[in-house]
């Protein structure tokens, strides 16, 4: 499998990418620029948030946008509308949200880590759809992809530094079970952002190591898709059949130099689809 770039570099640290046909196909994050970016026909826009960071962003059911900045939770009520601050989510400077996701009811999961990677200096909170606030993990380092199998019935999370994707079993809408799903050499990267397919593949990118892996439903090493840059970030199913894999990539910590496209979106077709997106409900 041969990824295509489909943007080019555009983004110093592009992450999060999601499709929903609500709000028009890919988007995803310039974190350090806070900005939501969108592949449309004519190119790439950007939709600024005015934040130190922008961690990811989800559509909402109602047809709007959540969006999580550094330490903040924004909603625009329309897509491409204004966004508005709603809620302060952690209120340490010296740590910001990262990955997240809904899970099968609409709640938002969002994760968090020090900007130093300080061990256990982050959690993961969940949002209720009245946006209560539930602590789901604590003592996280850098927390990162968060999926749901097609049942439902398995979550899937990544905490970079352990070096491997945990499991847990979902149980009336809890986390419970935790346990190793794959574990990821050294020399191969370390798991960032992830993606589930509908054949409960696990899919997830290798920061630091070049690529994509593809595990099956028991966490076997299924297939490997390289990428020219060593900085890849995190993926998502795409277009009519969601049987595109968009993964993105990052310049953040490359010298000036590097020389590669990093900060470019990249697609391949895997040969598995996705599933659709499950939108924020509050």
């Amino acid at each position: 499998m041969t990824p295509e770039n489909v943007t080019g570099p555009v983004a110093h640290h592009a992450e999060a990418p999601v499709w929903s046909t609500a709000w028009g196909g890919l988007r995803w994050v310039d974190g350090d620029a806070g900005d939501l970016l969108t592949l449309r026909a004519d190119g790439v826009t950007r939709q600024h948030i005015d934040d130190e960071y922008l961690a990811f962003a989800r559509p909402r059911a109602n047809g709007g946008v959540v969006a999580v900045g550094a330490r903040t939770l924004y909603l625009a009520d329309a897509v491409d509308e204004e966004f508005r601050a709603v809620s302060t989510l952690l209120d340490d400077p010296r740590v910001r949200m990262n990955d997240g996701c809904c899970d099968p009811r609409g709640r938002l999961l969002a994760g968090s880590m020090a900007y130093d990677a300080t061990a256990d200096a982050g959690i993961v909170l969940r949002l209720d759809t009245d946006l209560a606030v539930t602590t789901v993990l604590p003592r996280t380092t850098i927390s990162n992809g968060i999926g749901f199998s097609p049942d439902g019935q398995r979550a899937y999370y990544v905490d970079t530094l352990s070096h491997r994707i945990d499991v847990f079993d979902v149980a009336e809408g809890e986390l419970r079970g935790r346990r190793v799903f794959a574990r990821i050499p050294d020399e191969q990267g370390l798991p960032d952002g992830l993606a589930v397919a509908a054949d409960g593949s696990v899919w997830v990118a290798l920061w630091g190591g070049s690529a994509v892996h593809g595990y099956d439903s028991s966490g076997a090493l299924v297939a490997t898709i390289a990428l020219p840059v060593p900085q890849v970030s995190a993926c998502t199913f795409g277009d009519d059949d969601l049987g595109t894999l968009y993964i993105t990539t990052s310049a953040q910590g490359l010298p000036a130099d590097h020389g590669t496209p990093a900060g470019s979106v990249f697609s391949v077709r895997p040969g598995v689809h996705g599933i659709p997106v499950t939108p924020f409900a509050g």
